[in-house]
């Protein structure tokens, strides 16, 4: 929404901000020529560059430092519409809750894709309750990478549509101080700040960013509807000299976000949406969402050679948010909850004209909820590489494993409000947990193993994956705040899955043909007996480089025996995230990138 905009940007002094453990082995020697030969041994990448994206067996696209830069977005959607099988549709105009689709699947929440930041599981309860209602500011980061199509079993749970793992500022390699502000329209600004080194044995890297709005929206009550939100990252390590036979680091990561959005669920009737389509209505004009996240990452990497590596990472995510808004009207003592007042104005127009403040109510009327939730993700992984070349021959051998558990812990409530001359005004305050007093929980243990083979111009990468996870809710009921359990109730759901994949990569002499077959997974929720998402996926494609040309032509078949749907207020639901099976459902495209 930045019609105009003013921007001051310092550089005291660049330098490569690639991180002190990258190294780089056969470059290849024609940009004409697509070869793999190129080996990036990097701590949290799953591409680590723009060669390895277009060499990969299987469709990828790495989003470089330089393309970030180019245009400075904070709003992750624009970042990612330039890329073929991404599809999005926007919520609040700032993306900071990105509802994003990799092939197909279903884009609420982003809640089917698997998100990373750094290499590690992002989503504030990717396994109990993925709905993404954190999402990273894609300001700070230094890359963006997007995996999609068959030999993706390193990255999991959810392999249908793919992956994406952003990639923050990394440690730079000599002293880097990095200072831009920004002024646009609707009071829009931003504020970001880098300062790091690197010595023999220590490096450190502090970033702050900063960015806020007034707001778009015309809230009746002429309040704000913009939002300001804070980052602070910091990352410290310590590793052994470079002339040190066995080469080790240590790296500790800590990043602190809080977010204050004046935002709201409710939207307007098509007849307002015709005339005044930023218009918010008087009755929301209390809600808001308030949420802080955190996290604690550890990151090792011992390098015995070149060729033998393993990368152990221990990480810990913290997310609280309290989304406070307008969930119905109660009049005449009859409740109607607010998609289905402003899908039917006619037959509703006495609670809508609460909604809109055209009349007065009576107390308790607008009922507002504090979806108060409480997250945890935490976890172990360690991952081995080890690769050897022979005569016309690469070979690379990955193996992971990871032990992951996260909760989401639900504590609402309701207060009333009445409306007196377009103002809202609180008649009543909710007890917490008397709306929603729950708590779902996820333990997970997944491994994969991964081989490249390279003979000549042919590269096959056949790999496995295994999940084994338990899903439960303990609901004490909304009678229980203190959580006794005297009205508890329990129930659990288990699942365990192999998820195999096979990709290939021919090399020609101005283009190379590429595609694979694998198996696509998204887990249940904990109702017991509910069958996981499945699916076979197929990709056929080619990438080619002529007379300055580039591009790539993939075509996907993904054939699903069992579809899951979910229940989220973010689409008209309840908002329980129970999920529905919607039984067989065929996906095909074709993604053309010039």
């Amino acid at each position: 929404m930045y019609k105009h905009l003013l921007t001051l940007g310092i550089v005291l002094f660049s330098s490569s901000m690639l991180a002190q453990n990258t190294r780089l082995i056969t470059q290849p020697k024609d940009s004409n020529l697509i070869r793999l030969d190129e080996v990036v041994l990097s701590a949290n990448v799953i591409l680590g560059s723009k060669y390895q994206a277009e060499n990969r067996t299987g469709s990828a696209y790495y989003i470089s430092p330089q393309e970030l830069a180019t245009f400075n977005y904070t709003d992750v959607n624009r970042v990612l519409r330039s890329v073929p099988g991404v599809n999005y549709y926007e919520e609040d105009g700032f993306g900071l809750r990105p509802n994003i689709s990799l092939r197909g699947t279903s884009p609420e929440r982003s809640a089917k894709i698997t998100l990373m930041e750094d290499g590690v599981l992002i989503a504030p309860a990717p396994y109990s309750a993925p709905a993404a209602y954190y999402f990273p500011s894609v300001a700070r980061m230094q890359a963006v990478e997007i995996l999609k199509g068959s030999s993706q079993v390193q990255y999991g749970p959810y392999t249908t549509g793919g992956a994406i793992n952003m990639l923050s500022t990394q440690i730079p390699e000599d002293f880097n101080a990095f200072l831009s502000a920004s002024y646009g329209n609707y009071n829009s600004g931003r504020l970001h700040a880098k300062l790091g080194d690197s010595k023999e044995r220590f490096g450190y890297m502090i970033e702050y960013l900063n960015f806020n709005s007034d707001g778009f929206k015309n809230l009746d009550s002429r309040g704000n509807t913009g939002f300001d939100k804070n980052d602070l990252v910091a990352k410290f390590r310590v590793n052994t000299g470079r002339a040190a036979s066995l080469q080790q680091s240590l790296e500790f990561k800590f990043q602190y976000s809080d977010e204050q959005s004046n935002e709201t669920y409710v939207g307007l009737t098509d007849a307002d949406f015709s005339t005044t389509p930023f218009r918010r209505y008087a009755g929301t004009a209390e809600d808001e969402m308030i949420n802080d996240h955190k996290q604690f990452m550890l990151t090792h990497l011992l390098a015995f050679s070149d060729n033998f590596h393993i990368t152990t990472n221990a990480y810990y995510n913290g997310f609280t948010r309290n989304w406070y808004k307008l969930d119905g009207v109660t009049l005449n003592g009859e409740r109607r909850g607010v998609s289905g007042i402003l899908s039917d104005p006619l037959n509703n127009s006495e609670y809508l004209d609460v909604i809109t403040g055209a009349a007065d109510s009576p107390d308790d009327a607008l009922l507002v909820k504090a979806n108060a939730r409480g997250y945890i993700s935490k976890g172990l992984q360690t991952k081995f590489d080890y690769h050897w070349t022979g005569e016309n021959t690469f070979h690379d051998v990955e193996v992971g494993v990871r032990y992951h558990y996260d909760e989401e812990d639900r504590f609402q409530f309701i207060d009333g409000y009445r409306i007196t001359d377009g103002s809202m005004i609180r008649t009543s305050s909710g007890v917490p947990g008397t709306n929603a007093n729950r708590i779902s929980d996820a333990t997970a243990l997944a491994t994969f193993a991964l081989y490249r083979f390279k003979y000549k111009e042919l590269t096959l990468t056949p790999g496995l994956r295994y999940e084994n996870i338990r899903l439960g809710r303990t609901d004490f009921g909304t009678s229980d705040i203190e959580r006794l359990g005297t009205s508890l109730s329990v129930r659990e759901n288990r699942t365990d899955v192999w998820i195999p994949g096979m990709g290939f990569n021919y090399n020609f002499d101005k283009f190379s043909v590429f595609g694979g077959v694998h198996k696509g997974f998204s887990p249940p929720t904990s109702r017991e007996d509910e069958k996981a998402e499945e699916s076979i996926n197929v990709e056929l494609g080619s990438r080619f480089r002529l007379n300055g040309i580039s591009g790539e032509v993939i075509g996907f078949y993904n054939d699903y025996s069992n579809l899951l749907g979910s229940d989220l207020a973010a689409t008209g639901g309840t908002g329980s995230l129970e999920q529905f099976n919607a039984g067989e459902v065929k996906v095909q495209g074709i993604e053309i990138l010039l």
